[in-house]
C-alpha cells in the first residue's frame, strides 16, 4: 500500500505516457525511489495496468474504477479487472472523469472490499468534506482550473490545500490528504507538506517534461 509522504503521478491519456513509454516513466520512477527512499506511485491507463505492474516495484494505481459489479457493463471498467491486471489501488473521481455522490460511495466501498487502495479526488473544501464522510484512504484536492497550468495550487490558492486537510482531519483523522494542481517542483512538493498535506498527485509536470529524470528528483527533493 500507498507509503507517506508520497509523489503519485497519473499518466492521463498522453502520448508521452502511453504503452511502453508508460513502463519507462515507472520504471525510472522506482529506480529513484529505490536510490533515495522515496515514496512514489504511478497511476497508469487500464491497458497498462498489467505490463507496468509486473516490471517495477512502486504501487501501479488505475486511473479510474465504474461504480459496477460483474455483468453487462460493455466498455466500462470493472473494479475487480483492475485488481487482477495487478493494480494495488485506483484514483476515483478525478476531474477529468468526475461520479455522482452516490457513485462516489460506491467506489470507495468498492475498493475496500477489494483491498484496493484509492485516492478520492476533489476540486475543494466542501467536496473534500463530503468525500472525508466515505472515509476514503486518501483525499486529493485538486482545483481543475490549475490543473496543467504553470501556477501550483500552494502558490495560487494554498487556503484550499490548508483549509481541506482541517476540514478533512476533523471528519476522520485517518483519512490522508494529498495536494494537486500545477505541482511542477520540489518547492512546490514542500509547500504542499509545510500545508499539512502528506503528498502530492500530479501529471504533466512529469509527463511533458523533456528531461524526466531530473525533474522526478527535483520533485522528491521537497520530501
Amino acid at each position: 500500500m500507498l507509503k507517506i509522504p508520497t509523489i503519485v503521478l497519473n499518466v492521463k491519456t498522453y502520448a508521452e505516457a502511453t504503452g511502453l513509454k508508460a513502463l519507462e516513466i515507472a520504471q525510472l520512477m522506482d529506480k529513484i525511489s529505490q536510490e533515495i527512499g522515496v515514496s512514489m506511485a504511478i497511476a497508469v491507463q487500464a491497458t497498462d495496468i498489467s505490463m507496468c505492474a509486473g516490471k517495477v516495484k512502486i504501487p501501479v494505481f488505475a486511473e479510474h474504477i465504474d461504480p459496477i459489479t460483474p455483468g453487462s457493463h460493455t466498455g466500462w471498467t470493472l473494479p475487480e479487472s483492475i485488481k487482477e491486471a495487478g493494480a494495488i489501488g485506483t484514483l476515483i473521481n478525478h476531474s477529468e472523469h468526475r461520479l455522482k455522490l452516490a457513485d462516489i460511495d460506491f467506489c470507495v466501498t468498492k475498493a475496500k472490499e477489494l483491498n484496493l487502495d484509492h485516492i478520492v479526488c476533489t476540486n475543494n473544501i466542501s467536496t473534500s468534506k463530503a468525500a472525508a464522510v466515505f472515509s476514503p484512504n486518501f483525499i486529493a484536492v485538486e482545483p481543475p482550473e490549475l490543473i496543467g497550468g504553470d501556477m501550483s495550487v500552494t502558490t495560487a490558492d494554498p487556503d484550499i490545500v490548508s483549509g481541506s486537510v482541517e476540514t478533512v482531519k476533523d471528519i476522520n483523522k485517518n483519512v490522508k490528504v494529498l495536494c494537486g494542481a500545477g505541482v511542477k517542483n520540489g518547492r512546490d512538493v514542500a509547500k504542499s507538506i509545510e500545508l499539512g498535506a502528506e503528498g502530492v498527485l500530479l501529471a504533466s509536470g512529469i509527463v511533458k517534461a523533456k528531461d524526466k529524470e531530473s525533474v522526478i528528483r527535483d520533485l522528491a527533493s521537497g520530501l
